[in-house]
């Protein structure tokens, strides 16, 4: 029997499915839906079609995430997840007519695997307790995200009409986010309220944000600096923005906690992981940011072929364009930007916890880099690094990663 290749052009209500010969003549075709029963349809399609449980028939399919995918790959199928855009260019290869229909994505994602199965990446086989961590470390990396936003908002309302409390809480740990400052703006909204409260209301809420020492001179410190004469709006619509940035507050309240919760989540599933000693041995890889690292490179040592595909994954190996004479290197722009964003953060703390990563930074930038550019290579080689120990199970040497000579993959 010939090979057979299956394409599924997913959406969110049903699924078509059109499964290919290795001559790219259709075999099948169905529409399904995503319960158990449009599974169970998949499943006997496929059977009809010669599939094997030692040669499963490969699926195509333009999302690396659902239900459809998380079954596929409970079941042993190799699963290649297609970027949308790549389906676009290959359905322009067939027509020059800029039709378009869920059965032709179908058919064309099935007839990219049987022309081109080996440019394109299976879904890793990452284990199930590498996947939950990501699914943690992702939602507490957006959790960070919508708390930045919710704080942005705030502060752009408060600088309308209360920018004083802004100067109070500009320089102390944590800023708008901090509990204390929280606290304090939810009973003095505006700065007539402000000016109104007492010492003893003020000290309470410090201990409803959880301070335990120097709350008598806090609380006298802060009733000063919200009796400090400013500028005022009108007072009604001095009153409607306490309204509104109560309400903004309330949003950074449940932003705030929920950042915590995820990450006390993330912590814990993430020190259950083998790779944990690994990744945490490396300076400015904690229980957050390594979990953030794990979460997208996984834990399937088949996933990259050599330091230099991860690298290029996280976007820090830089693109070099040649055409004629002209050569030009570049920083990449296609990457994973969770990773990247991860990556940053992991040299800046790098910085203070290793002398090496400190010298090799400073060496970049005498070299004429930027800070960020600096921090990018810096990344690079820390990255090729953790490759090399996570391949060879072997935690971080500071001395093998920055005083001998690195192998041309890390």
């Amino acid at each position: 029997m010939s090979t057979v290749y299956c394409g599924v052009d997913w959406a969110e209500s049903h699924h078509d499915i059109a499964l290919v010969d290795e001559q790219g003549k259709l075999v099948a075709k169905r529409r399904i839906t995503e319960p158990a029963e449009g599974f169970a349809e998949l499943v006997g399609l496929l059977a009809e079609a010669g599939d094997d449980p030692a040669d499963p028939i490969p699926v195509a399919i333009e999302t690396p995430r659902g239900l459809l995918v998380a079954v596929l790959r409970a079941s042993g199928r190799p699963v290649y997840p297609i970027n949308p855009m790549a389906v676009a260019r290959y359905r322009e290869r067939r027509t020059v007519a800029r039709s378009k229909s869920d059965h032709v994505d179908a058919m064309t994602l099935a007839n990219i695997l049987r022309t081109d199965m080996h440019a394109h990446r299976q879904l890793p086989a990452d284990s199930e307790l590498a996947r939950s961590i990501a699914v943690l470390a992702r939602a507490h990396q957006d959790a960070i995200w919508r708390r930045t936003k919710a704080s942005n908002e705030l502060r752009s309302l408060l600088r309308e009409y209360f920018p004083g409390f802004l100067a109070i809480f500009a320089h102390r740990d944590g800023g708008l986010t901090s509990r204390v400052a929280r606290a304090v703006l939810a009973i003095a909204p505006t700065p007539a309220k402000a000016a109104r409260l007492s010492t003893a209301r003020i000290a309470a809420a410090l201990r409803r944000a959880g301070r335990q020492r120097g709350i008598d001179a806090l609380a006298v410190e802060l009733r000063d600096a919200l009796r400090v004469p400013q500028l005022r709006q009108e007072a009604l619509v001095e009153q409607a923005m306490g309204s509104q940035a109560l309400r903004l507050l309330a949003t950074l309240d449940t932003e705030c906690d929920s950042v915590n919760e995820l990450a006390a989540a993330t912590a814990d599933a993430f020190a259950q992981h083998p790779d944990y000693a690994i990744i945490t041995s490396f300076p400015g890889l904690a229980d957050t940011t390594g979990a953030r690292v794990l979460a997208e490179i996984g834990d399937d040592r088949d996933r990259f072929t050599d330091a230099r595909a991860l690298q290029a994954f996280a976007g820090s190996a830089p693109v070099t364009r040649a055409s004629g004479r002209s050569i030009v290197i570049t920083y990449r722009k296609v990457k994973n930007d969770r990773l990247a964003a991860a990556g940053f953060v992991w040299a800046f703390a790098a910085l203070t916890g290793s002398p090496g990563a400190r010298a090799h930074y400073d060496r970049r930038r005498a070299a004429g880099d930027r800070h960020a550019a600096a921090l990018r290579h810096l990344f690079n080689r820390m990255l090729g690094q953790l490759y090399h120990c996570l391949q060879t199970r072997q935690p971080y040497d500071e001395t093998a990663a920055f005083f001998e000579p690195l192998t041309a993959a890390a």
